[in-house]
């Protein structure tokens, strides 16, 4: 059993050099929002909670964490991480409908769930992965991400030189410069590079259509979310029947249910929770194992801070399949100052820590200066 007798709780925010632009809207700073929970024993675990939108998300999801939520985890006796997940989602889920905040709501759970996981393994001297399935692997192969259509040219040749082979372009703001330089980018790739295209929600089913179209007979790796995640079953079917591509998304359904809905309608090939979003490793650990009972991909969706992306690996390695992880290649002082040296990429893989957890033992001290909240209680 873990009794949990304290929850501290950061808020970071790291300029940009450049903007980071989505087709929907742009990043001016690199959010993030740390957490770690310790028991009566003083064993601890790390979490993280997702924050890129909207602009004031860190601080909130702090705040969020602070006033509604630790009073239902501290002193709390808790026998696993499931039982953890699945009973502090029951009992936020009344107070996330009555304001409006499923979102925000979900994503403290999900950081808080990762923690637990970090914890249980800590206390087990085991990695996460082994944790999950014994004979977990150490590498598991990842893609460089965050590449917007108009910055490849800058920032592919830094993704290649950092050890990546494969690369996921950001689409969905001219339709024709998008087509165009899809296909010079494709034509001008090194041997065994790939390269696959993610829309964020731009576009419509006829844009859609015309997107793929314009790059008919390329290689494309998977394309991501093309349509918005609330469009209608039969716009997916009719573009998933469209085209040979396979189709991507995930980061943006909350719930196993939803999940469940998306995996057995066939619309998706590739599934992509995102673990510091919703469900952390207990949610995502479903639904993975779920996709891949149904012939799916499962590739974890992550654009944030260090210990979200370790948890990612950690639970690409231990579910298996023929994922891929992704890697943000944009500066981000939140992420890589978690790993010494920059992210362990190698010849287009990832190399998972041998180290108990996570293998995170603290917040590196250069990141403090990035600090905008702190909170403890007790």
């Amino acid at each position: 059993m873990t009794n949990i007798t304290r929850i501290e709780a950061w808020a970071f925010r790291s300029p940009t050099k450049k903007p980071v632009a989505t087709s929907f809207g742009i990043m001016h700073d690199r959010p993030a929002v740390i957490v770690r929970i310790e028991d009566n024993n003083g064993a601890f675990g790390w979490g993280e909670i997702w924050a890129n939108w909207p602009a004031a998300g860190a601080e909130h999801r702090v705040r969020l964490l602070e006033m509604d939520i630790a009073h239902l985890v501290l002193g709390k006796q808790i026998s696993s991480p499931n039982e953890f997940f699945y009973k502090l989602d029951a009992k936020t889920r009344i107070r996330a409908v009555q304001c409006g905040e499923i979102g925000p709501f979900a994503q403290v759970v999900a950081g808080l769930d990762i923690a637990m996981w970090d914890l249980t393994a800590r206390r087990q001297g085991l990695p996460l992965r082994r944790l999950i399935r014994p004979n977990s692997p150490d590498l598991v192969p990842a893609y460089a991400s965050g590449i917007q259509i108009s910055a490849a040219e800058d920032l592919m040749p830094t993704a290649r030189a950092k050890g990546h082979k494969r690369f996921k372009l950001k689409v969905g703001f001219d339709m024709s410069t998008d087509i165009a330089a899809v296909h010079r980018i494709q034509s001008e790739l090194l041997k065994n590079e790939l390269i696959a295209c993610d829309a964020n929600q731009a576009w419509s089913l006829e844009q859609a259509k015309e997107f793929l179209s314009g790059i008919s007979g390329l290689p494309l790796q998977w394309l991501e979310e093309p349509l918005p995640v609330y469009k209608e079953d039969t716009k997916w079917m009719d573009l998933a029947d469209h085209t040979t591509i396979p189709l991507a998304g995930g980061e943006n359904i909350i719930g196993e249910a939803d999940f469940n809905r998306a995996i057995e309608s066939g619309n998706l090939s590739v599934i992509q929770p995102d673990v510091a979003k919703w469900g952390g490793v207990t949610g995502n650990l479903a639904v993975a194992r779920n996709a891949l009972a149904n012939n799916r991909s499962y590739f974890p969706h992550f654009l944030g801070a260090g210990i979200g992306l370790a948890a990612s690996a950690e639970l690409l390695a231990g579910v298996g399949g023929n994922g891929f992880l992704e890697v943000d290649v944009n500066d981000n002082p939140l992420r890589s100052a978690f790993f010494d040296g920059g992210e362990p990429i190698f010849n287009g893989s990832w190399l998972c820590s041998e180290k108990p957890g996570l293998g995170i033992e603290c917040i590196p001290k250069e990141l403090l200066q990035f600090q905008t909240l702190y909170t403890e209680i007790i």
